[in-house]
């Protein structure tokens, strides 16, 4: 009997021990882990947001291929906002609270963008904004725990603006998505192109819903205005029916058109062989870029996918990039010192050498600006050449007039 009970009593410690030694092998993998939250609207924006999660992806393969974050495995907990404010608190808090991650990362509209920066600030949580473009992010609306790593809507505007102020076009009209992007790049676009041209006249300004433009009454409204150049920030599913409308009425003939964001070929596919020919555009002509570091980009990229990114694709990678950037110089998972590492910091990227500003946590990253052209039924950018964002931004004393203090 008593040997029996010392047998029961080593296998009930023996397998206390596994049992105990499980745990801890478990925590060691917890603890062996950094956990980024990323936000973003995938189910409503399919053709920027999937090849911005293939660029994502790729760039955690090759952080945690170099060492991770300090040794540790970078993990990425990812949740779609549906294109919703308040869907995209709901997933920051649960990222945040159930996920124990240390940053938030992502958001695509501009709205939503403010959304997680507001709720970034109140909970202290740091927000590295990937794609909302509004100034309001790191201006009006910034706050010390947001940094955006896209070229704002200031930026793109002054360098569309370069070429718009060469037009010998006077008569001005625009047409914009009504919310906070469109209102937003509107605005800086007339302001930055009325001061080098003070005799520009802003004939008619269109404000179609998001995602819902009608895009006949639209062209309709802009040919009965008679502009000679037009301003564009459709983009998507609309800006497809409003170069297709735009195509049948003529509205484009002998009409000068500046537009945002078209040239990037997430937007440029769906228009095939309509591609109007001649816009001034921001975009991302990857088949002409022959920098060592984007041809090493291309070639990881077309390697893991067997496809060609998008500018969605630059954004996703570069934006955990830059997250792990910030993390392994911290050392830490504090906000404050995140921060910290963030405000000031240089990196590679695809498209070069970036700084995000100390003054008010904005990106050095640039835009490529050509014309759109049809190449074999499909729509291509010429003439496209970097503008460095470092060299479209306002001063540091124009900054702190924008911005409110922490």
């Amino acid at each position: 009997m008593l040997r029996r009970k010392f047998l029961l009593n080593g296998l009930f410690g023996a397998s206390l021990g596994v049992m105990i030694g499980g745990m801890a092998t478990s925590a060691m993998a917890q603890s062996g882990e950094v956990k980024i939250g990323e936000i973003n609207s995938y189910s409503l924006l399919p053709a920027f947001t999937e090849p911005y999660r293939k660029g994502w992806q790729l760039a955690v393969e090759e952080v945690n291929a170099a060492g991770g974050i300090n040794g540790k495995k970078l993990v990425v907990i990812s949740k779609d906002d549906s294109g919703k404010p308040a869907d995209a608190q709901t997933a920051a808090n649960e990222l945040v609270s159930r996920e124990g991650v240390v940053m938030l990362t992502g958001t695509f509209l501009s709205n939503i963008g403010l959304a997680v920066s507001d709720f970034a600030k109140q909970k202290k949580v740091f927000f590295l904004a990937a794609e909302p473009l509004t100034d309001a992010v790191t201006w009006s609306n910034g706050n010390r725990y947001t940094f955006r790593l896209r070229p704002s809507n200031y930026m793109q505007a002054a360098m569309l603006v370069e070429e718009a102020a060469k037009l010998p076009a006077k008569r001005w009209a625009t047409v914009a998505p009504n919310y906070e992007y469109g209102q937003s790049a509107v605005s800086v676009f007339k302001k930055l192109l009325s001061a080098k041209r003070p005799d520009i006249q802003w004939v008619d300004e269109q404000w179609p819903p998001q995602g819902k433009i009608d895009a006949g009454p639209v062209t309709q409204a802009l040919a009965a205005a008679n502009p000679e150049a037009i301003l564009n920030v459709t983009f998507g599913a609309d800006l497809v029916k409003f170069v297709r409308e735009g195509n049948t009425r003529g509205l484009f003939k002998d009409r000068a058109v500046v537009s945002f964001l078209t040239g990037e070929p997430e937007y440029l596919d769906p228009l095939k062989d309509e591609t109007p020919a001649g816009w001034i555009v921001t975009g991302y002509p990857w088949y002409d870029i022959k920098t060592p570091e984007h041809e090493a980009f291309l070639k990881a990229y077309q390697g893991k996918y067997n496809d060609y990114p998008r500018l969605g694709s630059i954004v996703g990678y570069q934006t955990i990039k830059a997250a792990a950037a910030i993390l392994i110089k911290a050392k830490s998972e504090d906000p404050e010192k995140m921060i910290a590492a963030a405000e000031g910091l240089s990196m590679s990227s695809p498209f070069g050498q970036i700084t995000f500003r100390k003054i008010d946590h904005q990106s050095t990253l640039g835009a490529f600006v050509g014309k759109t052209a049809l190449k074999d039924g499909k729509g291509v950018m010429v003439d496209a050449a970097y503008r460095d964002g470092a060299k479209f931004l306002p001063s540091d004393a124009e900054v702190e007039k924008l911005r409110p203090k922490d």
